[in-house]
């Protein structure tokens, strides 16, 4: 299914949304009798699924409006302080009129451009945000981007990273969730070769595919099995118009998120068959935690074109990082320069997506770090998702990295500078 047909295909399905709306309607309305009975609550419960599934969903928001601090509720801001064409920098700001100056450790968080929104790591962002001056990257959807603005692939990735932990400042601690891992590693090595005195104090990389040959997932292995050709001819198309980056060749996002559902088809079938049957029975509280998820799960966004063939050239089939062959700006990528910023590695011990390894690999790759300032870790009991969000996140993974983090900070005996 291309681009244009999915859109014709949305458009006409517009009518039979907008008619399951009004049943909807009708069949839940105080005033129906036939809303008190289960033949009601099930025709209202079926226009709900239908309409929750055929919808488009638009970027969602962080809603992250205050944090706790010494038991004291303080209010937060985001700010986008560094703006560019494919992503913004954004700050969660916390008014430090209520809890006091902080001096608390420079945190820039790379979310994945993977298909979903950066909110996706609202969870992590509520743990880090407390204790942390919180940075985060907020890519932007492909679609919006106007053609004239240029391209973006994997080396572009890399120089952002670098232009926003420069602008973060000397002492900044960066967190990769996922995808980028690999890119977050190769701007560390690329600073440290340059004897950057901005270079991350630490960096943490979690469940990132560092080398895909070790363990390899179903992911890795569709990957790495086709020609960088069949990608082109089959996940590559033009944004159609009237969307403002008509024209621009892109992996659109439902491409993305239908992979990623078809990889657990059965659960998102029962998933959504449970929350019919939440809906007829009245169950708000569990009704309510699906929609909040798939709200989530199913904003997806566009990835450029050359991001994303680039991306799966260089990680999952030539294995460039590991190879120790791969090349930013015409330089070779030495992960053994990187010597100042402490390294720390996780995993979950049931992930689907990187396996278990293939973010440790980058702990043979950083080998002139000092051992003291290596860590690697593994989470009993999570999946992907599970490594960056949930109860495991907050309560295992999450309380290890602020005292990695912390830990370095002593040991540098550096006092973090104010926010920039």
């Amino acid at each position: 299914m291309n681009y244009q047909t999915f859109e014709l295909s949305h458009a006409m399905i517009a009518p039979w949304r907008v008619g399951s709306r009004l049943l909807h309607r009708l069949h839940s309305h105080a005033l129906n009798p036939l809303a008190y009975t289960t033949l009601g609550k099930a025709i209202a419960a079926g226009c709900e699924l239908f309409e929750g599934l055929t919808r488009r969903y638009g970027k969602p928001e962080f809603g992250i409006e205050q944090t706790m601090i010494h038991g004291l509720p303080v209010p937060v801001a985001e700010e986008i302080v560094l703006s560019k064409p494919f992503c913004d920098l954004l700050h969660f700001d916390r008014d430090e009129r209520v809890c006091g100056k902080r001096y608390d450790p420079k945190v820039l968080l790379v979310a994945p451009m993977s298909g979903h929104y950066a909110t996706l790591l609202r969870g992590t962002v509520q743990a880090m945000i407390q204790e942390h001056n919180l940075y985060i990257t907020d890519w932007r959807d492909a679609r919006t981007i106007p053609l004239a603005l240029g391209s973006f692939d994997f080396h572009d990735y890399v120089d952002y990273l670098i232009e926003f932990i420069r602008f973060i400042g000397s002492n900044t601690h960066v967190i990769a969730v996922c995808q980028p891992s690999v890119p977050a590693l190769v701007a560390a090595a690329v600073m440290a070769a340059m004897d950057d005195p901005c270079q991350p104090a630490s960096l943490t990389l979690m469940g990132g595919p560092i080398d895909t040959r070790r363990n390899p997932t179903e992911v890795n292995q569709l990957a790495g099995s086709r020609p960088l050709a069949w990608f082109e001819e089959n996940a590559i198309d033009r944004v159609p118009f009237p969307h403002a980056g008509c024209m621009r060749q892109v992996y659109p996002g439902f491409l993305q998120l239908g992979g990623f559902m078809s990889m657990n088809l059965d659960r998102h079938m029962q998933a959504h068959w449970k929350f019919f049957q939440h809906l007829v029975a009245g169950d708000c509280d569990s009704a309510g935690q699906h929609r909040k998820f798939y709200e989530e799960y199913l904003a997806v966004m566009d990835l450029p074109a050359e991001f994303y063939l680039q991306t799966v050239k260089t990680v999952f089939q030539e294995h460039a990082l590991p190879e120790r062959t791969l090349e930013h700006r015409g330089e070779l990528v030495d992960c053994g320069a990187i010597r100042r910023t402490a390294l720390m590695t996780v995993e979950g011990e049931l992930d689907d997506i990187c396996g278990v390894g293939q973010t440790e690999a980058a702990q043979d790759l950083c080998a002139s770090i000092p051992t003291d300032e290596r860590v690697h870790y593994v989470q009993p009991g999570v999946g992907h998702y599970g490594v960056f969000n949930g109860t495991r996140w907050r309560t295992e993974i999450q309380p290890r990295i602020r005292e990695m983090i912390r830990t370095i900070q002593f040991k540098r005996r550096v006092q973090p500078a104010p926010a920039a």
